[in-house]
């Protein structure tokens, strides 16, 4: 018990050592948002950058968030970056954790194509309306979307609950129709599992709005459609978790091709954002053998409540 505790101050002590560090940097540079500060040497913010994800990418895996969610409220928040650019570099990151994942859960019979292809083909399409519609806006006016959007998730994070393995009396005629239902091996207890979803429609409706927000903010939708799929269609959590990952794998892509059209996606700031990451998921991981998520859970909802505030502030022009 000692020992998580310990885990999880020294955790919250990386987080906040590097904000203070960062701070003073990023405020001297605040001022120009529109592009990369030149007073410094080519490496340094991508250095900063490598940094910061790093350690975003530790608590995303304690936390069980994706790392597209942390990235742009916080980099957009605190780094002298301009929105379009950190959007279009949180769908690679959010990207490439669903391209890593897809195959295996695929293969261990968790993530569902029957379950996958009509959202995938409803939020994709959305996403890439929604990328289009958010390079069109003024930057504060989606920078006050996202805050708003920051802040929901916080009470989403606060509020939504998990069900292992959902009553469905009956499946509805739509996912009849589509034959959406499956069967899977539970490991832990070794019984199989015949799963079926209901109330489809409105799942579908709700997927046009978690693709379109997906595509606009470049926060990736693990958020949002594992309660979807799990809470409302009805679908097992293993189910919905692994079928949720390799529907990034479609979502993301569709948005990300926007982003990379419009010149929004540069090298200097993916390369570092990946590498970081990537690093901080595998140090992450053998933490997460040993400490309580629960903890960790309270830090990323607490750094997610002030970056929301932090993107209201800068879309309205408060200068929090």
């Amino acid at each position: 018990m000692r020992r998580n505790h310990k885990l999880v101050g020294f955790i919250l002590f990386l987080v906040i050592s590097t904000m203070f560090i960062v701070s003073p940097v990023l405020a001297g540079s605040a001022a120009d948002t529109s592009a990369m500060p030149g007073d410094h040497v080519w490496w340094f913010w991508p250095l900063i950058l490598l940094v910061v994800t790093f350690i975003m990418g530790i608590v995303a895996v304690l936390a069980g968030v994706g790392g597209g969610v942390l990235f742009v409220p916080i980099i957009s928040g605190f780094f002298p970056f301009h929105l379009d650019f950190v959007r279009g570099t949180g769908l690679l990151v959010a990207l490439s954790g669903a391209l890593a994942a897809g195959p295996g859960l695929l293969k261990a019979n968790l993530a569902s194509i029957r379950l996958a292809i009509p959202v995938a083909l409803i939020a994709s399409t959305c996403a890439i309306a929604g990328a289009m519609i958010g390079l069109a806006l003024p930057t504060n006016v989606v920078q006050i979307c996202l805050g708003g959007t920051i802040l929901g998730i916080c009470i989403l994070m606060l509020t939504a609950k998990k069900s292992v393995l959902p009553e469905v009396p009956k499946a509805d005629k739509l996912s009849s129709i589509l034959k959406i239902y499956g069967v899977y091996r539970e490991e832990s207890t070794g019984e199989t599992i015949n799963w079926k979803v209901h109330r489809t429609p409105l799942g579908l409706c709700l997927f046009v709005i978690i693709g379109f927000m997906a595509g606009m903010f470049g926060l990736g939708a693990g958020w949002a459609n594992v309660p979807v799929l799990n809470l409302l269609m009805g679908a097992p959590l293993k189910i919905s978790v692994a079928t949720s990952k390799f529907l990034l794998s479609i979502t993301d892509t569709s948005a990300a091709w926007i982003y990379m059209n419009k010149g929004c996606v540069i090298p200097m700031m993916v390369v570092p954002s990946l590498v970081g990451i990537m690093l901080g998921s595998f140090v992450g991981v053998r933490i997460l053998k040993v400490v309580k998520p629960a903890a960790v859970r309270w830090i990323v909802i607490g750094i997610l409540a002030f970056a929301g505030l932090k993107a209201l502030s800068k879309g309205l022009g408060l200068g929090f």
